[in-house]
């Protein structure tokens, strides 16, 4: 349970903390994955990236799609690129800081609930020899971090973390940034083989983000983290209430009859992204702010622990 300043805002000590729970979530999904691999569907994923070591003098057999063409022309003779497959694959978080995630009516925020996800799954990839990196968006956040390994990789993540939801609190008046817009700079910091990890509430979803998402899960995997409140799911019992918008203290009145517009109205954010997903294939699990993230996420456990066996 967390209390005080800890649930409404990130806190670096408890995202750390979540190294001790990644054990669990590993061992848990490692004994899956072997049963999973018997019977699993075709992944989306498109293989490891690679690195551009040398160019050398094109050979008979050479993959036209690798050939060199400045060198070509600077040399007048054909070559073709040399690449080296990476031996570690990219875990990539994306979060989002808009308004809407600095909620929370039960245990925390969903911004704090969306960052000690994200600090899990970090210290289960490199569990398992896989780099993470991070990007940010909303409020003012604009931040990202490279992909890398070890526990220091994770930790440059998490303080990254931590300083963006500093600054998303900071400027909750600022315009967010769309979710196309995020994407497309997630698509310039993936390689290829990358695995996405979106965390967001699905508010900052627009038509334009399905290219970008498409493009995404064309050239890696993709896999949504949707969440949730629990006001969000069902309405509050009839009565009067005190919310605080803009500073000011404002009453909602739910002395009439409740009916399902309550839900809808929040339903209706989050459908277009849900349905973006669905069109393409992307997996989607649902994390509410009350929920324990081991047994939430042990689905995605389950699929590091999987792309680490097919590799």
């Amino acid at each position: 349970m967390l209390r005080g300043d800890a649930a409404v805002q990130v806190d670096l000590d408890a995202l750390i903390a979540q190294r001790l729970a990644a054990r669990a979530l590993v061992l848990a999904a490692s004994r899956k994955a072997a049963t999973a691999q018997a019977g699993i569907k075709a992944s989306r994923f498109r293989g490891r990236g690679v690195d551009y070591v040398e160019s050398r003098g094109y050979q008979p057999g050479d993959d036209i799609r690798s050939m060199d063409w400045r060198v070509t022309a600077r040399s007048g003779k054909p070559h073709t690129k040399v690449f080296q497959e990476e031996r570690e694959r990219s875990v990539l978080l994306v979060l989002d800081h808009a308004p809407s995630m600095h909620f929370g009516t039960r245990v925390c925020f969903k911004s704090v609930q969306a960052a000690r996800a994200a600090a899990l799954i970090a210290w289960s990839a490199i569990r398992g020899g896989d780099r993470v990196g991070a990007l940010g968006f909303g409020s003012g956040v604009t931040g990202e971090v490279r992909p890398a390994g070890g526990p220091r990789g994770v930790l440059h993540c998490l303080r990254a973390l931590a300083d963006w939801d500093l600054i998303a609190r900071a400027n909750r008046a600022a315009q967010a940034e769309p979710l196309s817009q995020a994407l497309e700079r997630t698509r310039r910091l993936a390689r290829p083989g990358t695995l996405v990890i979106l965390l967001t509430d699905g508010f900052c979803g627009d038509e334009a983000a399905e290219a970008p998402l498409a493009r995404l899960a064309s050239h890696g995997e993709v896999r949504l983290v949707l969440v949730t409140d629990a006001l969000e799911l069902q309405a509050p019992p009839r009565g009067r209430y005190a919310v605080e918008v803009g500073g000011q203290r404002r009453w909602l009145d739910f002395g009439g009859a409740i009916d399902t517009r309550w839900t809808d109205a929040f339903r209706t954010r989050r459908e277009r992204l849900l349905l973006q997903a669905r069109r393409l294939g992307v997996g989607t699990l649902t994390l509410d702010t009350r929920d324990d993230l081991t047994r939430c996420l042990a689905p995605l456990g389950l699929a590091l622990a999987t792309r680490r066996s097919a590799g």
